[in-house]
């Protein structure tokens, strides 16, 4: 059930790098977008067009040069920096193109890690992780590291890390980018199958092929959101 209430919103954002005597670069600009919770959106466009940064700025990794962002009704300029970190660890999951799994961690321990971080017991962090790893079929794999595992099954546990915390929302950027099309399926199902239940997905990839799982679409060309096209799939 998709609320009306945006868990996201971005208002008038600008992202705007100084480059010393060389000037500047202006990468985003006049962005304004409402992630409504339950809602699955997709952020494209070729390289260069600002889906990264706008990944950013929404998952609260990057501040805007000027304009606000607001995560669950709050203004995030406003919040400290530790504050601002609880608050995303709470609310948001992150799935990147390449993992980021910690090669010394197991798999357990990878997807342990944002829960000792949130402060759960450790007898209960391990009972999720084991639990989540299940649910994404590498039960068997728990004590392998990242090098003992194929690229799907490490993006598995990175799907199972961005689930620790059950967070609210899933920032998937280019999630089956180096994924076999087999397994990126899989990741597709899975995320799919996941905003049934009701999380809200936000997906930012350039493969035109993945943007039919989503509700709407966000067409993102030289900084600025070009256009926005609802997909009947996801109203279905």
């Amino acid at each position: 059930m998709i609320s009306m209430e945006p868990i996201i919103k971005l208002d008038d954002v600008w992202k705007r790098y100084e480059m010393g005597k060389a000037g500047g670069l202006t990468v985003l600009k006049e962005i304004d977008l409402e992630i409504k919770k339950g809602e699955f959106i997709t952020i494209t466009g070729q390289s260069g067009s600002g889906k990264s940064t706008v990944m950013h700025i929404i998952g609260t990794l990057d501040s805007p040069s000027w304009g606000d962002v607001y995560l669950k009704g709050r203004n995030v300029k406003n919040m400290s920096e530790s504050s601002l970190a609880t608050l995303r660890g709470k609310s948001i999951g992150f799935i990147f193109q390449q993992f980021n799994l910690l090669p010394t961690f197991t798999a357990l321990e990878n997807v342990m890690m944002p829960m000792d971080l949130g402060y759960m017991p450790e007898k209960e962090a391990r009972k999720r992780a084991e639990k989540l790893l299940g649910l994404l079929g590498l039960g068997d794999r728990i004590s392998h590291k990242p090098t003992e595992l194929s690229g799907g099954q490490q993006q598995r546990v990175a799907i199972a890390r961005a689930l620790a915390n059950d967070p609210e929302v899933i920032l998937a950027d280019e999630p089956t980018g180096n994924l076999d099309s087999t397994t990126g399926k899989f990741v597709m199902d899975f995320l799919e199958k996941l905003n049934r239940e009701g999380k809200t997905i936000v997906l930012v990839t350039h493969e035109q092929s993945l943007v039919t799982y989503s509700s709407r679409v966000i067409y993102m060309k030289d900084g600025r959101i070009e256009k926005v096209v609802s997909n009947r799939k996801g109203g279905e």
